[in-house]
């Protein structure tokens, strides 16, 4: 299968390297020169590619950018895709990153309002882990401390297929239904960040109903604690932060 990635930061450089560390054909493309781009690509054991180049003869398109940037890409780049390439949304809507962006801001999904700027539908994974986790915690299958990634979208066969993509980099996957429901695993809800297996997930998922409408202070708590901090955290520093906003989880994580 033929990846391609738009994006080559901390979460899209992961995705990278584990996919090409799997057997993964993987093409990327970012915003820098072509001669550093082509370095980025050689560590990531991947190709570089222009931004238009990047999409031509893939089966996978993933998004990971920040979201602001989504309308900065070509208006033609997606609608030349075959209707069968699989897009799929990393992104994360970060206010102190991104902006206030009025749509996000009051109340638009955040893949929903991605599937519109691209014109396509697309598949909502990979965004509710840290970029550490995807790179180093991968497990064998059947491990009961496998850790769980949430998946939404509207196309059944497109997601088990990003399932098995997710299956062979070392995690498990809940199909947490349509689009509209993807909500469950944007920042600020149980499932984003928690590090979960899949019976944790699972009632992460359904614990999000009592989340909702603190979600977005949530998000921007988590933002203030780990940017207040005299150092960068670590990652089990940022697992902690984010842990201790949710009652629950913090109790399953400290009886473990």
């Amino acid at each position: 299968m033929k990846i391609a990635i738009i994006g080559t930061g901390a979460l899209g450089g992961a995705i990278a390297k584990k996919l090409s560390a799997v057997g993964y054909k993987v093409k990327v493309t970012d915003t820098s020169p072509m001669s550093v781009m082509q370095e980025t690509a050689i560590k990531l054991g991947a190709e570089a590619a222009t931004i238009q180049e990047v999409v031509k003869d893939v089966d996978v398109v993933i998004i990971s950018i920040p979201t602001i940037a989504i309308p900065n890409l070509p208006k033609d780049l997606f609608k030349k895709l075959p209707k069968e390439v699989i897009v799929i949304d990393t992104t994360n809507y970060y206010p102190y990153r991104d902006g206030l962006m009025d749509e996000l801001v009051n109340g638009k999904l955040e893949s929903v309002w991605v599937s519109e700027q691209l014109g396509r539908p697309v598949i909502k994974a990979f965004n509710n882990l840290l970029s550490y986790t995807l790179e180093h915690k991968g497990l064998s299958k059947g491990n009961e401390n496998r850790v769980a990634m949430a998946i939404s979208g509207d196309d059944e066969k497109a997601k088990e297929i990003v399932s098995k993509l997710i299956d062979d980099l070392g995690f498990d996957t809940l199909n947490t239904g349509s689009l509209l429901e993807s909500w469950r695993h944007q920042p600020g809800t149980p499932a984003y960040c928690t590090e979960l297996n899949s019976i944790e997930l699972t009632q992460a998922l359904k614990d999000a109903d009592l989340f909702k409408s603190k979600a977005a202070y949530l998000r921007d708590l988590t933002t203030d604690k780990l940017m207040s901090r005299d150092t960068p955290p670590s990652h089990e520093e940022m697992l902690a932060v984010i842990r201790g906003l949710f009652p629950r989880i913090s109790f399953i994580m400290n009886n473990k």
